[in-house]
């Protein structure tokens, strides 16, 4: 204990120092919106160098499943794709919405771009993915992220040069619109921070009949997931006594426990729905009623 206070004696103004110089960054970087942004992107660069490294260990021993599920994902993509058009380019995958312009013109709605996923969380409230993508490759915020089999693993929030971060399903601020295969209710997924295995499905009416393994899916009324591509499957049942509406436990589809190679989804249409609905609201909703 004596050398201890004789080393805080010694060293007393370079402590000092450090602890003022650790406050007065912290000031800078938590309240300086430019400040914080910068640190984030080079926080990113960083992490995102290190976890590449630890990466290409960890992948070592998944090889063959990873191998697998990516075989099997390619080959249900190309037969999608052959009936539209070729993409020259192999890293990126292209799906074309049905929607014609006329009868010989289809518009392009949704980009595919393969990523890899370099750091991982499942541990807590708000769990995070890295991918070894980022602003240079064409990612931007609001991306969709699947998993290799097409199911569905989060949204990208945040991307520097090199990388993105990715908030997972497994988030407690996590909501994607979804609905049910069987019946095309929807309603919203959610989770509740209890066990990485489930999520919560909300928002659809007891009239619907519901069953152990129903079939949960991106919905239509999504602006960052193409449509009918699968959350998971239901698990159980309930009633949520606050709105009289079910509470539906959802399990995964993607393991989040061994998630490796996965699909950055554009949609190409965002922007424009996006701007659409907030110039809506402005438009009616905000404005004062009037006599007509």
């Amino acid at each position: 204990m004596r050398n201890i206070f004789l080393f805080i004696r010694r060293y007393f103004n370079l402590l000092t120092f450090l602890l003022l110089q650790f406050v007065a960054l912290y000031f800078l970087f938590n309240y300086n919106r430019f400040h914080r942004a910068s640190f984030l992107g080079i926080a990113n660069e960083i992490t995102g160098n290190i976890n590449s490294r630890y990466d290409k260990l960890d992948d070592y021993f998944h090889q063959g499943e990873e191998n697998r599920r990516v075989h099997r994902m390619n080959d249900s993509l190309l037969n999608l794709l052959e009936q539209n058009y070729l993409v020259p380019d192999t890293g990126m995958q292209v799906r074309v919405d049905t929607l014609r312009g006329d009868t010989i013109e289809q518009y392009r709605r949704y980009l595919w771009r393969e990523a890899k996923v370099i750091n991982n969380a499942v541990n807590r409230q708000r769990n995070y993915l890295q991918l070894n993508r980022g602003a240079k490759h064409g990612i931007r915020d609001n991306m969709a992220v699947l998993n290799s089999d097409g199911s569905v693993v989060g949204v990208v929030v945040n991307v520097s040069s090199n990388f993105s971060q990715v908030m997972s399903l497994l988030h407690v601020q996590s909501k994607v619109n979804a609905s049910l295969k069987k019946t095309k209710e929807f309603g919203s997924v959610e989770w509740d921070a209890v066990d990485p295995r489930y999520l919560l499905l909300k928002g659809i009416p007891k009239n619907e009949e519901i069953v152990k393994g129903d079939t949960v899916l991106t919905s239509v009324y999504s602006y960052n997931f193409p449509p009918d591509h699968i959350i998971g499957t239901v698990n159980s049942v309930t009633i949520d006594k606050a709105t009289g509406l079910y509470l539906i436990k959802v399990a995964t589809n993607a393991n989040f426990y061994n998630l490796q190679q996965v699909f950055v989804v554009e949609n190409l249409h965002r922007s424009e729905q996006v701007l659409l609905d907030e110039e809506t609201r402005k438009k009616i909703d905000e404005v004062k009623p009037v006599n007509r």
